[in-house]
């Protein structure tokens, strides 16, 4: 009985000298928002309950009861945020604070023009971290306050991934295309076309495999915009398995292709001397498109020539000639500048070694053959001044 009473009284004095002053805890869960920024509570006595005062899950009490303690940052703790951390731009932390002390400390929806403003503003991946934790918050409060389920809108989509190329931070990039997100994005095309356009400049090949496999699990649409750029990439790349694989998707899925896209799909299929592929696209093109493109119609005349058709050749290029202006003569010459002095090397590169021969032979033949009937047919589009070179050296 001594040993009870001692211990009883020695937990009276203990909790009396920890109660008489404020506890300094260490929140280590917070540790993710910054490296260099120490968070504490400071737990006051007043209602004598340390658990009934902190949450769990992070979350805080009474205002009254807690507080922070940080060179960073001095304020009321009721919830589980702070500053951005050092690697932050200043003024994407600004709007970030603001944004996060609207809905977590006055529990009020902020205005609209403050996220439009944080994404705007976004430069770096710390930046980017920082969006999607607020648009993740933002989601939850609409759910959780505002009874809101929708999205938001597609154009702040459009505009975060924007965002994400800008500051480099693509794997974001690629989460606004998800079809179950907790951001509340509305995954659209066109957001993926942003990510894809970004590609083509990088030539990233790979990227463009990803954002098509994320278009095709998450059940996005595609568009004759999608199709321009992926057969762009493709062309680069010099990767024809790569554009016959997407061009049959396209298809399947009933997409109308732009002529422009016609026009690289074709030129890919002349440069590498594949006459199947070449006469099913276009068929595939005359069947939307009667009248042929400037490049569409050179690639039917590379076809032409491949068949040893010289004069089919030259009657397609007047046709084309005919069709346009004046103003776009100089394309035409140009278009006939590339077929006589860079095409055949391209296409003689992709036959086997043993029929390379008999293709040059024929090609010195049959381009001279197609100038004459050119000029027979009245093309005098500066032909004489033309660099006829040799395919390659027999």
């Amino acid at each position: 009985m001594q040993v009870v009473g001692l211990a009883r009284r020695a937990s009276g004095v203990f909790r009396a000298r920890v109660f008489s002053h404020p506890i300094i805890i260490e929140d280590a869960s917070l540790h993710y928002l910054s490296s260099d920024c120490r968070y504490f509570r400071t737990c006051s006595a007043q209602n004598g309950s340390l658990a009934g005062a902190c949450c769990s899950n992070g979350g805080f009490g009474s205002p009254s009861n807690f507080q922070y303690q940080n060179h960073h940052c001095s304020m009321t703790l009721t919830a589980s945020f702070c500053s951005a951390p050092a690697a932050v731009t200043d003024p994407v932390k600004d709007v970030y604070d603001k944004i996060l002390e609207s809905i977590k400390v006055k529990k009020s929806a902020p205005p609209n023009a403050w996220l439009w403003s944080l994404i705007e503003k976004c430069k770096s991946r710390d930046d980017i971290k920082l969006l999607f934790n607020v648009l993740q918050q933002l989601r939850i409060f609409r759910l959780s306050n505002l009874r809101i389920h929708d999205n938001f809108n597609c154009n702040l989509c459009h505009e975060v991934t924007k965002a994400c190329i800008r500051a480099g931070a693509l794997d974001y990039g690629k989460k606004a295309l998800w079809a179950h997100n907790v951001y509340g994005l509305s995954p659209t095309v066109g957001s993926a076309n942003q990510i894809l356009s970004y590609a083509k400049v990088q030539k990233d090949v790979k990227l463009m495999v990803d954002i098509m496999r994320l278009l095709k699990k998450n059940d996005l649409p595609l568009q004759p915009a999608t199709a321009d750029i992926v057969f762009s990439i493709c062309y680069d790349a010099d990767n024809w398995e790569l554009i016959s694989k997407y061009s049959r998707r396209f298809v399947m899925a009933g997409v109308k292709l732009r002529k422009t896209t016609f026009d690289v799909w074709m030129e890919f299929a002349s440069k590498r001397g594949d006459l199947k592929s070449l006469w099913k696209i276009e068929k595939s093109r005359s069947d939307l498109y009667k009248q042929h493109t400037i490049k569409s119609g050179f690639s039917c005349a590379k076809g032409f020539l491949l068949e040893q058709k010289p004069d089919s050749a030259a009657s397609v290029i007047q046709a084309v000639n005919q069709i346009f202006p004046d103003t776009k003569k100089q394309d035409i010459v140009d278009e006939l500048q590339n077929l006589v002095s860079e095409w055949p090397a391209k296409v003689i590169k992709h036959r086997k070694q043993e029929d390379q021969k008999v293709l040059i032979a024929s090609l010195k033949a049959d381009i001279p053959a197609m100038l004459s009937s050119l000029s027979n047919l009245g093309v005098k589009s500066n032909l004489d001044n033309l660099n006829i070179a040799e395919p390659l050296p027999c």
